[in-house]
């Protein structure tokens, strides 16, 4: 019996070995793992916003080239996201998860002799390389050591990221204000970079490097659906990286002080974690995850609403609904798009494609806001704006409906 073609971007490189299909971390140890390396992915872009006052007053830095601090990370999430899967082909999964946490403390400990704001963009590159290098190989590792279990370890793995950025709000402008620099706060983030190196060293299993083989992405630039997921995952998401650049600075705006103004983000990170952690639990039992987007882009419009026309009445409550919806958003948003294909090679290629646009996309948030401070225009607009994107995503997230999966990727190829 002849067998269906597959499409050119489910091709293997070279065919997969039997024990390439099992998973070769199970338990406990390999979800420690997991959480260990999602809670470094976060705090180098956190640990900013709640001293960008200082930051700003150091360097000379401006509305715009602040935002481009925040920016560029998501722009090297993008690039990288699209090229991961090559560079594990090249130099294996391991080798390539490794060098990226290097990457990653490289560029936190570069910020103990940042004095310009050139130096600040350069560590901002090395870190989100090395980040964006591990983001785009994580999901397809999750599916592949956690078959069966894929909403558990995406929503402990989201959980864990948006939980490191809490970690990042928090302490650094404590330790700001501890040392009376900024400089240390930001530098710190290269401990836990090099204990998630070591560990994964000693625990992660070797024969990755030989059974994991890498995908081409080509098929799906010519693909709709892998085009819409990742408009989504871009848009949907485009508010976070917005309020981690700026909700600070509009707090201080408002008259609040820079600790108070940092622990919202904070705050709002601890939302974000319990929302991806709890919002994939919630839908584990249908592939039909289109109940929990609704529910995480109306609480996204009612956060920023919030921001919008009564900022200073509850400013706890805003960014918990905001946090709560961005939370969600990002662990349904990986999950939806791994469903789409039934293999975890396939699925984590698609993922990355959808990661590697989507973040282009989100990079532009911050952009946006800084562009609107500099031309006179205030928060309140940029914060409109996001209400809009998520109730646009909110009517969008009705095309996600499970039955059309196959028939969307069956066109790849074609």
């Amino acid at each position: 019996m002849n067998r269906p073609a597959q499409p050119r971007t489910a091709e293997l490189a070279v065919a997969p070995s039997p024990s390439s299909c099992a998973a070769p971390v199970a338990g406990l140890g390999g979800f420690m793992l997991l959480v260990l390396v999602g809670l470094n992915l976060r705090p180098f872009l956190t640990s900013v916003g709640p001293v960008l006052k200082a930051v700003q007053a150091d360097t000379g830095m401006g509305h715009g080239l602040a935002a481009i601090l925040t920016t560029l990370p998501f722009i090297m999430m993008g690039l990288l996201a699209l090229a991961g899967a090559g560079l594990a082909r090249r130099f294996g999964e391991q080798r390539t998860l490794l060098g990226a946490l290097l990457l990653l403390a490289l560029g936190c400990g570069a910020r103990l002799l940042a004095d310009s704001a050139a130096g600040l963009l350069l560590t901002a590159v090395l870190a989100g390389t090395g980040v964006a290098t591990v983001q785009a190989l994580m999901p397809g590792v999750c599916k592949r050591w956690f078959a069966g279990r894929i909403a558990l370890a995406m929503g402990l793995y989201s959980a864990a990221l948006v939980g490191g950025g809490a970690m990042g709000a928090l302490l650094s402008p404590a330790m700001a204000h501890l040392y009376t620099d900024w400089r240390p706060g930001l530098a710190f983030w290269a401990l836990p970079a090099l204990l998630a190196w070591g560990l994964w060293l000693w625990r992660a299993p070797r024969e990755q490097d030989t059974a994991v083989v890498a995908l081409s992405l080509r098929g799906f630039f010519g693909n709709r659906r892998a085009w819409l997921l990742a408009l989504y995952f871009g848009l949907a998401n485009s508010g976070y990286a917005s309020l981690v650049a700026w909700l600070p600075s509009f707090y201080v705006d408002e008259g609040m002080d820079p600790q108070s103004a940092g622990s919202l983000l904070a705050w709002m990170a601890l939302f974000q974690a319990a929302a991806a952690l709890l919002m994939p639990l919630s839908v584990r039992g249908s592939l039909d995850r289109r109940a929990g987007l609704y529910g995480v882009m109306l609480l996204q419009l009612l956060g920023f609403a919030g921001f919008a026309l009564l900022p200073q009445a509850a400013p706890w409550l805003w960014v918990a609904l905001a946090g709560f919806g961005l939370g969600g958003c990002f662990s349904l948003c990986l999950i939806v798009s791994l469903d789409h294909l039934p293999g975890a090679r396939a699925a984590g290629a698609l993922a990355a494609f959808v990661q590697g646009i989507g973040f282009l996309i989100t990079a532009a948030g911050p952009w946006l806001v800084g562009a609107l401070r500099d031309g006179g225009g205030d928060f309140v607009d940029a914060w409109w704006l996001h209400g809009a994107i998520a109730l646009c995503m909110l009517l969008l997230s009705v095309r996600f409906n499970p039955a059309g999966y196959g028939r969307s990727m069956a066109r790849l190829g074609a």
